[in-house]
């Protein structure tokens, strides 16, 4: 039976109220159509004319070019390595991980009590690469292996504050030296870059970054390179492979105080580039320095055992740029990935691989070493073999047996052997060199070096070798993901985070053969399909933005905020004004932008905003643009701001900057409300970043992945970042050029199907609806509740954006219930509250997108007039704050069945606040987190 969408238009599944209801809601607040609300809400003076975007397809007509864009690209047998390897997702993870909305439509495990499952998950990822890597601190994964180092880099010039120097060893791969040299060049280290694993020499030195094994496959001792950097009280971090770690000694072993690396081999699609979760582990006097997110295990208020996430006084949100990292969304959807990988193969099973790998690849070796020269005589899994001046034709000749190897320069050739690699794939491989296929032997004796092989046990957690069948492995991630709250359940209102409806249809084709397993070092006519894709889209987000040029290389918000700094400053510097250096960012700004800002070594200078408006104080700009003189780089700001309101003085605020040398960032986090509407690139915005993770429908996974391009006016074109396998990391990049941000050119390619099929989808009129029925929503629900949770800002008219802030500050003082007693209470109801004391303290920023109907947030509404109804009950008298249901919420079904009830009010009451809740009851698995306990007692493996 053929699909509906061939009749049916996507918008109209898209958006979640009916014609009907729209026309009613309208009407409620006074207004006879679409436009008539854009008319009111939104300043006059930003309006676009035209969006010019092609017809919407249908879903099946998305399908069916996305199909064709796959079958442009050739996929071959992957040994090509260079840090991303062939490797097979069980299917039973597939379908049940990265194709399950219960974990995709996730939101970042925030509200630790509805997380637990997939708080759980991530807890597991740190375990695993904790004992891999024999460090007791492990993170919930970091973005892509090239930023991973960057961040570790970063990490040793915090710790290591009199050094000024950063060795980075040769034996890294392309990517990750591109990334890593640059970063530390911004943050005005110097750079040396040697084979470190001979040893070290100099002072002034912040750490050293070694690889192991080597990007061609050796594998070298490294202890004498940590002590010598010890010795000159540096540190060092070690770039490792968690399979290769089955049979290596670990790095905290060798004495290394960081690791980092890719997990991609877990089970993760190759993606032409990512997502893929890297890891990063420290040792225990680190453990604050450590970026990104970190489940902690805490207790809840019954003092049972549960998990949050720890540490968060050292992340962005509340350091701002102090902060140790920009990162917000990281990967976490690919951690629980390569984590249920570990788990389904077990530590045996994942060691029996690990040794099955090593004998393809001494195999391989043993075959060819009679014909040819080995480049090493340690390794893993890569052999590298020199070929003068035939490594092209060996490397040809392979392709046109199927296979993709890696070419390194004229003269050598790497082959990288991964999971499904056969004793006949290293007969042909042995052929492509040369040598007969009946010469070609399996080898039996190790590679690895006595002194190196490991003798620390790996993966003793009993989670790692508590489960051998699919039944089990099924009822486990039912059991997890029954423990959560995601999209698929309930509507998440989260403000400024924009959880809308994920297409299907554009999520299906990312598993597809002809995408995801596409190598991102692919020759380019192997990747038409790929790059014909990720054409369109930029063109289709430069149109949407009203700006001369994307790149979609970004892999996060943050990394997508840190390359439009970066293209700012190197603009700057190009024209010789070296000394702008600051960046004005309101008071109300996302506090990603002030750690992107300091990780792009720029000086941050806070504007206030007006606090009865919520806009920008236009005054204290003028005061701030007059003191910082001929230093100002330019201003961030969040457009609609994060206070719920477009601001109708944007232009004058991007004049003023200009007016003085500045460039504008206008901050794309809130895109969802000028899609189709707006162009910020029109309205006086230099560079911009977007989060497909949000106004362009890739899922947030629980926190990650991401997509962040970056989008630029013409001038700044030439900054935009640069392919990491272009630039020579030995030398700065030219003056006149942008760096790289990500491993890949293309960043997480793997999920730009999901956003190049939504804007397909709907096409340019479809993304102006859809804006207007964000911004109808909105309005809807702040009408309903302004009378009990007053609404803290609106624009003229009383309206707000897309999404709004209710301010319980006043009831606060009055009663003592909380914002945070409001976001518990709301799990009774089913609900994921919404974004907690931000911008404002004590505040909730509601934000209930376009793809939630009628009755999802009516039923919203009727739980806060409830909840305003209980907290009506203490301002009355009729119960104390301490004893109220408020003030203990949220209730699990455990409680709710216990022989005792220490409550004065009733079970019922408790968990069935409303009737409807009767026929489906969300419980969640703990009770309100003792965060207090958490944060004094830190553990982060269990």
């Amino acid at each position: 039976m053929g699909s509906t969408s061939t009749t049916s238009p996507y918008l109209a599944r898209h958006l979640g109220p009916t014609a009907g209801d729209r026309s009613e809601m309208l009407q409620g607040l006074g207004f006879d159509s679409f436009q008539a609300l854009i008319d009111a809400a939104v300043p006059n003076d930003i309006h676009a004319e035209t969006l010019e975007l092609p017809a919407a397809l249908s879903e099946d007509q998305a399908l069916d070019r996305l199909r064709a864009y796959a079958a442009e690209n050739v996929v071959l047998k992957p040994f090509y390595g260079q840090g991303f390897h062939e490797t097979s997702t069980p299917p039973v993870i597939r379908r049940n991980v990265l194709e399950s909305p219960a974990w995709y439509t996730a939101y970042t495990p925030y509200q630790p009590e509805i997380s637990q499952g997939r708080l759980e998950a991530l807890l597991h990822f740190q375990n695993m690469v904790s004992e891999l890597t024999g460090l007791p601190v492990a993170g919930a994964s970091l973005l892509d292996e090239a930023s991973a180092a960057a961040e570790a880099v970063a990490l040793m010039a915090r710790v290591g504050r009199k050094g000024n120097r950063v060795i980075l060893d040769e034996r890294l791969h392309p990517q990750v030296l591109a990334v890593a040299a640059e970063r530390a060049r911004t943050l005005a280290l110097e750079v040396e870059i040697t084979n470190a694993s001979e040893g070290l020499v100099g002072e002034d030195l912040v750490g050293v970054v070694l690889a192991y094994p080597g990007t061609k496959g050796d594998v070298a001792d490294i202890r004498q390179a940590i002590e010598d950097i010890h010795s000159r009280g540096g540190l060092a971090a070690v770039a490792c492979d968690l399979l290769a770690l089955q049979l290596l000694e670990s790095p905290g072993t060798l004495g290394a105080d960081v690791a980092f690396g890719s997990s991609q081999r877990f089970g993760v699609p190759l993606f032409f580039g990512g997502p893929h979760a890297a890891f990063m582990a420290v040792t225990a006097k680190l453990t604050r320095q450590l970026p990104g997110r970190v489940v902690g295990i805490a207790r809840d208020a019954e003092g049972n055992p549960a998990l949050r996430l720890a540490l968060q006084t050292r992340e962005q949100h509340i350091r701002r740029e102090k902060a140790t990292s920009n990162i917000c969304t990281a990967q976490a959807l690919l951690a629980v990935t390569a984590t249920m990988y570990a788990i389904w193969h077990g530590a045996d099973g994942l060691k029996r691989m690990a040794q099955r790998v090593h004998e393809r690849a001494c195999s391989f070796a043993a075959a060819v070493s009679g014909s040819v020269e080995l480049a090493q005589e340690h390794f893993f899994d890569t052999v590298t073999v020199h070929t003068p001046g035939s490594a092209q034709a060996i490397v040809q000749k392979a392709e046109e047996a199927g296979y993709l190897l890696r070419a390194i320069g004229e003269d050598k050739v790497s082959v990288s052997f991964g999971e499904s690699a056969s004793e006949d794939d290293v007969r042909t491989l042995a052929e492509v060199f040369g040598v007969a296929a009946q010469d070609a032997q399996s080898g039996s004796c190790s590679r690895i070096p006595e002194a190196l092989r490991r003798a620390s046990e790996t993966l003793t957690h009993p989670v790692f070798s508590s489960m051998h069948s699919e039944t089990q492995m099924l009822r486990y991630l039912r059991k997890l993901s029954d423990r959560d709250l995601a999209l698929d359940r309930t509507m998440i209102p989260l403000g400024s985070c924009t959880m809308k409806l994920n297409p299907t249809a554009g999520l299906e084709p990312i598993s597809w053969p002809g995408f995801a397993n596409v190598h991102p070092f692919a020759p380019e006519h192997h990747t038409k399909g790929w790059r014909h894709l990720i054409e369109e889209l930029e063109q289709w987000l430069e149109a949407i933005t009203g700006y001369a040029k994307v790149s979609v290389q970004p892999n996060a918000g943050s990394q997508g905020e840190l390359a439009g700094l970066l293209a700012i400053r190197r603009y700057h510097v190009a024209r010789g004004e070296d000394q702008r250096d600051v960046v004005l960012i309101p008071t109300s700004a996302h506090g990603t932008n002030a750690a992107s800002a300091k990780l792009a070594n720029m000086n941050v200078v806070v504007v206030k905003n007006d606090p009865k408006e919520g806009s920008i104080d236009l005054d204290d700009l003028d005061a701030q643009i007059e003191k910082v003189g001929d230093r100002l780089a330019g201003i961030m700001i969040t457009y609609p701001s994060t206070h719920g309101v477009f601001e109708a003085s944007v232009r004058e605020v991007c004049k003023k900057i200009h007016a003085h040398g500045g460039q504008v960032y206008i901050d794309g986090a809130n895109m969802n409300a000028l899609a189709g509407i707006a162009k910020p690139g029109e309205f006086g915005g230099d560079v911009s970043h977007l989060n497909l993770h949000k106004t362009f429908t890739i899922p947030h996974g629980g926190g990650g992945p991401g997509v962040g391009p970056v989008c630029v006016a013409e001038h700044l074109v030439p900054f935009l970042p640069a392919d990491p396998l272009s630039t020579d990391p030995h030398c700065p990049a030219p003056g006149d050029a942008g760096v790289p941000i990500a491993s890949a050119r293309y960043g997480s390619a793997g999920v730009l199907p999901i956003s190049w099929a939504y804007i397909a989808m709907m096409g340019g009129r479809g993304l102006r609806d859809a804006t207007a029925q964000a911004i109808l929503n909105a309005n809807y629900i702040a009408k309903a509740l302004h009378e009990d949770f007053p609404v803290l800002y609106t624009g003229p008219g009383g309206l707000v954006a897309h999404e709004c802030i209710l301010d319980l500050r006043a009831l606060t003082d009055a009663t003592g219930v909380t914002a945070t007693d409001v976001a518990k209470r709301l799990i009774d109801f089913g609900f994921h509250a919404p974004t907690l004391s931000f911008p404002v303290a004590g505040t909730l920023m509601v934000e209930p997108t376009e793809s939630e109907d009628v009755a999802e947030l009516n039923r919203f509404i009727e739980a806060m007039h409830t909840i305003r109804k209980e907290i009506a009950q203490i301002e009355q008298g009729n119960t104390d704050y301490e004893e109220s249901m408020l003030r203990h919420a949220p209730f699990t079904a455990e409680i709710a069945c216990s022989d005792e009830w220490p409550y004065a009010f009733s079970r019922s009451e408790a968990v069935y606040p409303v009737d409807t809740l009767r026929e489906a009851k969300y419980f969640p698995p703990v009770r309100r987190l003792d965060e207090a306990y958490g944060d004094r007692n830190f553990c982060c493996t269990g």
